[in-house]
């Protein structure tokens, strides 16, 4: 008897789950909340350290930022377990929506200002510091609604296209997908080690980060869903080399590997996206007929 099997209630006469089924991926969903509190707990706690002066700021940044990457991890189970064990449900997507809103975008919004420009030079003067602060408070906000955006979008629309499609039998996201985005500022973070940022044009390079991922998140670019790869298939010998080779370098190099992961999936919409652009500028699509339409074919 398979795992599903076991799941099944034998009493259901339409096969339906036993109720210890529905409550799996409602736990990684609940875990999922938790990391994403402990998070902004840490940047809380990072921020007051170094405020201090004493140290140790360093490490509680890094632990905000690796609590966020295993919430990444954990937000891509719940769901597959939740299909796996055919337990999906209103209540489910909507948990999940709130339990990202708060792990991928108050949590790392929170991060980026405590790490990213609360300890740039104290010497400067309070007319320079003043404005990147206040800018600051301003984009991270603006990163907050733009992931809270993404989610309402993403739970009410049905087999969105984005505006470069793709193959027909691959899935993407339209939009950079908010995990994405809070793995990126989190990766970036645990690769400094937790240092904050101090220098004053690098702290404004990291707003510029902000926005950027801000709007990739609301816009209809093209990313790859990794939702089309089932636990139930049988892959071949050279993709489990490959993910073993994967795992041993993440446990081994960590900080450089995952760091290159967030950064080359970041950038694959963006690639795609002006490889497109190129695309349709060299190989320009033929000019519409200059007879009219047939109103039943005419887009309105």
């Amino acid at each position: 008897m398979t795992l599903r099997d076991r799941l099944i209630d034998p009493r259901s006469p339409d096969r339906r789950p036993r109720r210890v089924a529905y409550a799996l991926p409602t736990l990684f969903t609940a875990g999922n909340i938790f990391l994403g509190y402990i998070s902004v707990l840490r940047s809380f706690r990072g921020a007051m350290v170094a405020a201090a002066g004493s140290a140790g700021a360093a490490d509680q940044f890094a632990v905000a930022a690796v609590a966020i990457g295993i919430a990444v991890f954990t937000d891509g189970l719940d769901g597959s377990i939740a299909r796996f064990t055919r337990t999906t449900s209103d209540f489910g997507r909507e948990m999940d929506s709130l339990a990202d809103v708060i792990s991928f975008g108050l949590a790392p919004a929170v991060l980026a200002v405590a790490w990213g420009v609360q300890f740039i030079e104290p010497a400067l003067s309070a007319a320079i510091r003043r404005p990147i602060f206040n800018a600051a408070y301003f984009i991270a906000f603006l990163f907050l609604l733009c992931g809270a955006a993404r989610l309402a979008r993403f739970n009410i629309q049905k087999n969105p296209v984005p505006k470069n499609p793709g193959r027909p039998d691959r899935k993407y996201f339209v939009g950079l997908p908010i995990p994405a985005g809070a793995g990126l500022i989190a990766a970036i973070v645990y690769a400094s080690g937790g240092d904050p940022i101090v220098w004053p044009p690098l702290a404004i390079a990291w707003l510029g980060l902000l926005l950027l991922l801000g709007f990739l998140m609301v816009s209809t670019w093209r990313y790859y869903s990794f939702k089309g790869i089932s636990l139930n298939k049988a892959y071949s010998t050279l993709i489990l080399v490959l993910l073993g080779g994967l795992i041993y370098a993440i446990v081994t190099y960590g900080r450089t590997v995952l760091l290159a992961m967030a950064v080359a999936y970041v950038g694959s919409g963006i690639v795609i996206r002006i490889g497109g652009i190129i695309r349709r500028r060299l190989h320009p699509s033929p000019p519409h007929p200059s007879y009219p339409l047939d109103p039943e074919h005419e887009v309105g």
